[in-house]
């Protein structure tokens, strides 16, 4: 856990355009507590990329076709994130602290004979990883130390760019805000911003 990413980062998260509006309005984000969330329960957003949050909505407005569905369509909205306490994927630190979460957990998994969630191999279904994550934030609780206000995580995802490398198509900065106070403000991203 640290403080030590200093200042404000933008964050786009994906949604319907009703959605956007009304977060733009000033209605509160919607906390996402599915169990297979990568970085366990929070407010999503995509780190410095607003054209990847876009064409997440559209996956997730395809995939949830149906009666009740939300049909006005992708947009992205834009916030301003103060990290706070950051349980930080890409330091040492941060990597060290849900290891340990891992090790508490798996003790308690065969304590009580249960066995652990798994992480889907060909779906971003992370169970396994959520559970951690989720039980990180537990232990810090129990131990009376501060809460963890984000989490922020890189993701390896797609195919290869171009034949050759091991640069993915689709790698991305994951942010998960658990205290909504840490985000600061919305904005509407200007269309300039949503090309590719």
């Amino acid at each position: 856990m640290h403080r030590l990413a200093a200042g404000f980062i933008l964050g786009y998260h994906g949604c319907t355009k009703v959605v956007a509006e009304k977060l733009l309005r000033g209605a509160a984000f919607r906390i996402s507590r599915n169990d297979y969330d990568w970085l366990g329960s929070g407010i999503y957003f995509w780190g410095a990329n607003p054209v990847r949050g876009l064409a997440y909505a559209k996956e997730m407005i395809r995939r949830r076709r149906g009666a009740g569905t939300d049909r006005s369509g992708p947009a992205v909205v834009g916030a301003v994130i103060d990290l706070g306490l950051c349980l930080d994927l890409t330091t040492q630190a941060g990597l060290a602290s849900v290891k340990r979460a891992h090790g508490s957990l798996e003790t308690l998994a065969e304590m009580s004979g249960r066995p652990l969630p798994r992480n889907s191999p060909d779906l971003p279904l992370r169970r396994l990883d959520c559970a951690v994550i989720n039980h990180a934030h537990y232990m810090r609780r129990v131990g009376n130390e501060p809460a963890v206000q984000t989490v922020r995580g890189v993701f390896i995802e797609g195919g290869g760019l171009y034949p050759g490398t091991q640069i993915s198509e689709k790698t991305h900065i994951q942010i998960a805000v658990v205290d909504p106070g840490c985000i600061k403000g919305v904005f509407r991203v200007r269309s300039a911003d949503l090309r590719s």
